[in-house]
């Protein structure tokens, strides 16, 4: 078993850790308060976890919140509080712009590395050490800190870590490990997590992914779908669009919706992704082109 392997197995634990965390408000008093005006930056997956936060935060009603790479976030525009998450906390994009928020927004990091350069520069760190990881593609990192920020907007979370286990303990889909091109689908939040599945596909297998939102999904990139290749539903399929698993079905593509949390099914991804690492002859724990954090000279 890889490292990236045990890392996705731990993730429900870690989990119930965090759930655990975010019903100890004092430990939490740097995250965003109700009414605030946010921005969520990252890098990679933490872009991609922000993402999924922002418009949970938004849609929930907590207050406005954007999200941006850490590279591109705007100057100017007034926030109330900037939060940064960043597994290592040596990502040199995240460092670059709390250097230049300090003394101008409040800032928090999320953080998985207590001593890291991000805690010295964020006003405040939220640190998620027992959910650290070895590997250069992050797994339950990731998935933890959106546990965290959900809990923390008042989500009952408690069902989660069952869920994750049977995300772990079933079958992969019928012919995901054949199939040569995958799409993933979200709305809302669950965009987010779309984009993160088709970033580990590409991260740990080199596979060939995309990810849109579900109503973007017909005005061009169904035309990709075909015999050997899968659409990919993030959310209910009673929820998914009036039509969209008939028009999937006329390309001949296969359609896969589970129906559990994003989250949850998120962890089905993890595992085809090091499963179809391993069939291509591809070592997950050792990703082409890859660190564990981009740090530029």
């Amino acid at each position: 078993m890889s490292q990236t392997e045990i890392e996705i197995a731990t993730q429900p634990d870690c989990w119930r850790q965090a759930v655990a965390l975010a019903r100890q408000p004092d430990g939490l008093a740097s995250l965003p308060r109700t009414g605030e005006r946010v921005a969520v930056v990252g890098c990679g997956t933490s872009w991609f976890i922000a993402q999924a936060y922002a418009a949970l935060r938004e849609s929930d009603g907590h207050g406005e919140t954007d999200a941006f790479p850490a590279s591109e976030m705007p100057d100017g525009r007034a926030y109330d509080r900037v939060v940064a998450l960043t597994r290592s906390g040596t990502t040199t994009e995240v460092l670059e712009l709390l250097r230049r928020l300090r003394g101008r927004t409040p800032t928090t990091a999320v953080t998985a590395v207590p001593q890291s350069p991000v805690t010295g520069l964020a006003d405040a760190a939220v640190v998620l050490d027992f959910a650290d990881e070895i590997s250069v593609v992050q797994t339950r990192f990731a998935s933890t800190e959106l546990v965290l920020l959900r809990a923390h907007l008042g989500e009952d979370l408690g069902h989660l870590p069952q869920q994750g286990h049977s995300a772990l303990d079933e079958p992969l889909p019928a012919g995901v490990l054949e199939a040569e091109q995958f799409t993933f689908l979200g709305q809302g939040w669950a965009y987010g997590i779309a984009q993160e599945a088709a970033l580990k596909m590409r991260e740990a297998a080199g596979a060939w992914t995309e990810a849109y939102p579900v109503m973007e999904y017909r005005h061009g990139p169904i035309s990709v779908t075909g015999p050997g290749r899968v659409a990919w539903w993030f959310g209910d399929p009673a929820a998914l669009p009036s039509g969209l698993a008939d028009d999937i079905a006329r390309t001949g593509g296969q359609l896969v919706a589970l129906g559990r949390d994003p989250l949850s099914d998120l962890v089905v991804v993890h595992r085809l992704a090091t499963a179809l690492a391993s069939a291509r002859g591809l070592d997950p724990d050792n990703p082409r082109h890859l660190a564990r954090s981009v740090i530029l000279t």
